[in-house]
């Protein structure tokens, strides 16, 4: 039998971390004379870092190619058959096979499939509203956003910038527009900025945003955006006021982008993303793999589907994917949540649940809150931080952790989120042997004293 008909073929849709990781890990299990992998990408770019965006465009990273982990080259080399500004138009999962389009000629074709990877990912939300597709508005999500964002930069006069929306996102940009010059103004329709946190740590970046010289607009609804008589954007109004604009950045969150997965019939959990088993197989379909921004994940604090976008996850997923299309065996048990940003020199981390997280599940619990430093208080630089923890009513169990402070306070969620994981009760984390310095930390960690006082807080409640 001739060799090239005996083996199987690997399609992956989508071109960034979890599919490319995805196509790597089993190109790693199996040779080509096993395995055919050939891999679709609609954009410019491959396996970048989506996360590294904002600071590219703030000027924190110089170049555009270090964002670039491997090139559609260095795939090709791996004999992975990488088919660039190429879309997938349609799955048909009863023949095994899907359409895809040449984006610049328009010509199509059909390629089959023995084991198929979705990867497809997240797509910025856009308003629904007049002047949102203008010229000068931009989503942020691809190394292609980025440069036309850059581009626009760059032929805009003026230096007014309004940022729409103020999650991870719009905080990052509304960060890196500063720092090339602008005057930035975040419209926010939440009571606070990051609403990933609870309303009493979003106030903390807040005042710190505004303390750079940022505008914060909260509870405010974007009703328009007004364009000049060249069509580009001029203003972003709201309800009661108008807000002047050279460009608009929408910071309002993804939606997972699962519209082809959805026609060809597979299964989409309540926030949209594709439903897959501990293997990341789509359920209900052997031969179909899902992973990245593009699926749900099981919260292991609440035990409920979420869709968290994030480059951590997408690549974990693309490995598991990989193994398993390889031949091996591997699972996704869950995440816990965590996910830390800065806006300049203020740090912002949280892992698990917030109080309406907590309240949504049905839990009872006791929210606790301290002040503390980032080094022990007489060694230099040291620096404040607020902790905020959530601890199970009863059982004490750790639920959640915010942190907002200066260098050296994000990545203490860290501890947290290994807790998380263990499903540690806030007792048990007060003995925790962490490192201790004048340098790193008090003599308590302020995790620790968080949890020492969550502790109290759960035995007086008992």
């Amino acid at each position: 039998m001739n060799m090239s008909a005996a083996r199987e073929r690997l399609v992956v849709i989508g071109g960034d971390a979890a599919g490319m990781s995805a196509a790597s890990q089993a190109r790693r299990l199996k040779g080509p004379g096993e395995l055919e992998i050939v891999a679709f990408e609609r954009g410019h770019f491959t396996s970048y870092s989506a996360c590294g965006i904002p600071y590219w465009v703030g000027g924190e990273v110089g170049e555009r190619d270090r964002l670039i982990a491997r090139t559609p080259e260095e795939h090709r080399a791996r004999d992975i058959d990488l088919r660039m500004r190429t879309e997938v138009t349609e799955i048909d999962v009863a023949g095994g096979r899907v359409r895809a389009r040449d984006v610049d000629s328009g010509a199509e074709s059909w390629t089959s499939y023995d084991k198929l990877v979705i990867a497809t990912g997240a797509r910025p939300i856009r308003p629904d509203m007049p002047g949102a597709d203008a010229p000068g508005v931009h989503g942020v999500q691809t190394l292609d956003d980025g440069q036309a964002l850059l581009d626009s930069l760059a032929h805009t006069r003026g230096r007014r910038a309004v940022v729409v929306g103020a999650g991870y996102i719009g905080v990052e940009m509304a960060e890196a527009l500063l720092n090339r010059g602008y005057e930035v103004t975040v419209v926010n329709r939440g009571s606070e900025p990051m609403s990933t946190l609870d309303p009493d740590m979003g106030r903390l970046v807040h005042e710190a945003m505004e303390g750079l010289g940022i505008t914060m607009v909260n509870d405010a609804e974007v009703t328009k955006l007004h364009t000049g008589e060249d069509g580009r954007v001029r203003a972003v109004a709201t309800e009661d006021a108008e807000y002047p604009a050279d460009v608009v950045v929408l910071g309002i969150g993804v939606r997972p982008q699962t519209a082809l997965a959805q026609a060809a019939g597979l299964p989409v959990g309540a926030h949209g993303g594709l439903l897959t088993d501990l293997a990341m197989r789509v359920r209900g379909h052997g031969n179909i793999w899902a992973g990245g921004d593009c699926v749900e994940v099981l919260d292991l604090v609440s035990g409920q589907d979420r869709h968290i976008a994030l480059g951590t996850h997408a690549n974990k997923h693309g490995q598991i994917i990989g193994t398993n299309a390889g031949g091996g065996y591997a699972t996704f048990p869950g995440v816990v949540g965590t996910a830390v940003s800065k806006v300049c020199d203020l740090e912002i981390a949280r892992t698990g649940l917030r109080e309406k997280d907590a309240r949504r599940a049905g839990l009872q619990f006791e929210a606790v809150t301290i002040e503390s430093t980032s080094r022990a208080g007489y060694y230099p630089d040291s620096s404040p931080m607020t902790v905020k923890m959530l601890a199970e009513r009863r059982t004490g169990r750790l639920l959640g952790v915010q942190i907002v402070g200066r260098e050296g306070a994000g990545k203490r969620v860290d501890i947290a989120a290994v807790a998380l994981t263990a499903r540690m009760t806030v007792e048990q984390m007060t003995a925790l042997d962490l490192g201790y310095a004048p340098p790193f930390s008090p003599v308590w960690d302020p995790v620790l004293v968080a949890a020492r006082k969550a502790s109290k807080a759960v035995m007086r409640a008992a």
